[in-house]
């Protein structure tokens, strides 16, 4: 469903006219069963719930996201919104975890799976966008369990999402 401009009546895009682009579909997750896990170049394995992640300091950002292939074509125009995000800072988490010597990037892999060809090779793979430990240190970038004043929905996310403002809709995965 594209979004209308003209039928717009509020500063903040509702959710079900906000853009949505699954490049590996939209996955049904059980929050009861789902957790984060932060590990790697980490000085410790980290897995946090859903509950405990709501337990974290809690924040709020209105954030204007913007698909990197909103460019006016005919079959794709609307890929813009904007929405009020709550959830959790990310650099407490990373810090938590503790990002050891070595470390370069942060890798956020989604819950969504596709195939991927590499080289002559199909695999399967998980929806995955990198930073710079710099920038995903930024005060700003949130983990997102909320849009717009409600659980997050599932074509935006559900339980959780990366907010990443001034980078693509393609990086807050």
């Amino acid at each position: 469903k594209q979004l209308r401009w003209e039928e717009l009546d509020a500063w903040l895009t509702p959710n079900d006219r906000f853009f949505a682009v699954g490049h590996y579909g939209f996955p049904k997750i059980d929050p009861k069963d789902w957790t984060l896990t932060v590990d790697g170049l980490v000085r410790q394995l980290l897995t946090i719930t859903r509950d405990q992640l709501m337990a974290l300091p809690r924040r709020d950002v209105v954030y204007t996201m913007e698909c990197a292939g909103n460019r006016g074509f005919p079959f794709f125009i609307g890929g813009i919104g904007t929405a009020r995000w709550v959830g959790t800072p990310l650099a407490p988490v990373l810090e938590q975890a503790g990002i050891r010597n070595g470390g370069i990037e942060v890798v956020f892999y989604g819950a969504d799976t596709g195939e991927e060809q590499v080289r002559d090779i199909k695999v399967q793979a998980p929806f995955a966008r990198s930073m710079s430990i710099a920038e995903a240190m930024n005060p700003n970038l949130l983990l997102c369990y909320e849009m717009n004043g409600v659980p997050l929905p599932q074509a935006h996310g559900f339980p959780l999402r990366l907010i990443a403002p001034g980078w693509y809709g393609v990086a807050n995965v």
